[in-house]
């Protein structure tokens, strides 16, 4: 019998959708993931899951897959859980509990006419048990927009591998809208910009911003993903929204592992460079993340600050995400509207 088959398939949304109220439009709210709670098993299962994805790591599959077992499995999940433990909270990881936020929010403003879920690339809630939520809802009209402002094949094309993955197993395909990117757009080019100058109108003006993002491996550049340009983009457009000299506006790369040449230049090195060129005062934000996260929270706001200051820096100064800002909600709520 073909998977396609009825008695395969829930029908209940096919054929009894129309005897209820539905939303008319369905939103998934897409982003990265993380760990159930901050241990080694936990771990384990999440970069297991996380660092097989070939978007991820484009490395031939037996070699690699011998060792993420082999070796990174055995070690960094105990290291990984001792980082999630800094950053946890009540309400689980950060990442999560702004995420959350974030979908209460649009929802807010969105209205009955919609219906926003949550479903995240590894770990939970799943993309797939989003997309499901709203397949009972009787949805036909669904929007998904990954909470990555650029582009970039380990996230965004991921992303849509997830949703296409269990569409194709779906009888009736709805309407698919899927946001590639959006960080030009204005709203959030001016969210960002805001974000900025309310810290210097607090702390003054720092001698360099560092617009720190989610480093890659260079190849995936040279094989044509347009990552690194749009951060460049981003980059240049909040300069330009601020009235700022471009030369206090510096794009780097963070995050980083393994012994391959990763996009240029590595914000934990230029962090080291800085104070001895003579920049002893850095503010540093990451307008990849759209919520505060382990990579923020831990590598940039604690790990890369000890960095900093042991070379001679004197102040450092992190600019959250933007998670729930007013200002950052109306911008996606535009995105998903248009």
């Amino acid at each position: 019998m073909s998977r396609f088959s009825a008695l395969n398939y829930d029908i209940d949304p096919v054929f009894h959708a129309a005897n209820r109220p539905a939303p008319r439009v369905g939103v998934l709210l897409a982003n990265l993931g993380t760990p159930d709670e901050p241990t080694a098993p936990a771990l384990r299962r999440y970069l297991a899951e996380f660092l097989s994805d070939p978007r991820v790591i484009e490395v031939p599959r037996l070699i690699w897959m011998m060792v993420l077992h082999g070796i990174i499995l055995r070690v960094r999940p105990r290291k990984s859980a001792a980082l999630y433990k800094s950053v946890w909270t009540s309400e689980g990881s950060p990442l999560l509990a702004i995420s959350k936020q974030q979908q209460a929010a649009i929802q807010q403003q969105l209205g009955d006419g919609y219906s926003v879920k949550l479903g995240m690339r590894y770990g939970n809630p799943s993309i797939a048990g989003a997309l499901r939520e709203l397949q009972k809802e009787g949805v036909r009209k669904i929007i998904v927009l990954p909470l990555y402002p650029q582009y970039a094949g380990p996230t965004t094309g991921s992303t849509f591998d997830a949703v296409a993955t269990e569409l194709k197993s779906w009888r009736w395909v709805p309407e698919l809208h899927f946001i590639n990117n959006y960080c030009d757009h204005p709203l959030y080019v001016e969210a960002l910009a805001n974000s900025v100058r309310e810290h210097i109108e607090k702390n003054g003006l720092p001698q360099k911003i560092i617009f720190s993002y989610h480093g890659m491996p260079k190849r995936y550049l040279t094989a044509g993903d347009p990552y690194f340009c749009l951060c460049q983009k981003t980059t240049r457009l909040v300069q330009e929204k601020l009235g700022l000299d471009k030369s206090i506006c510096l794009t780097s790369f963070q995050s980083r592992f393994g012994r391959e040449e990763w996009l240029k230049p590595y914000t934990d090195e230029t962090l080291e460079q800085l104070p001895k060129d003579g920049i002893k005062h850095i503010a540093i934000i990451s307008p990849a993340f759209s919520a505060d996260c382990l990579e923020t929270l831990e590598e940039l706001a604690v790990e890369n600050r000890h960095a900093f200051i042991a070379a001679g820096g004197e102040k450092y100064d992190y600019i959250a995400a933007l998670n729930d800002r007013t200002d950052h909600i109306a911008a996606l709520v535009e995105i998903l509207k248009r």
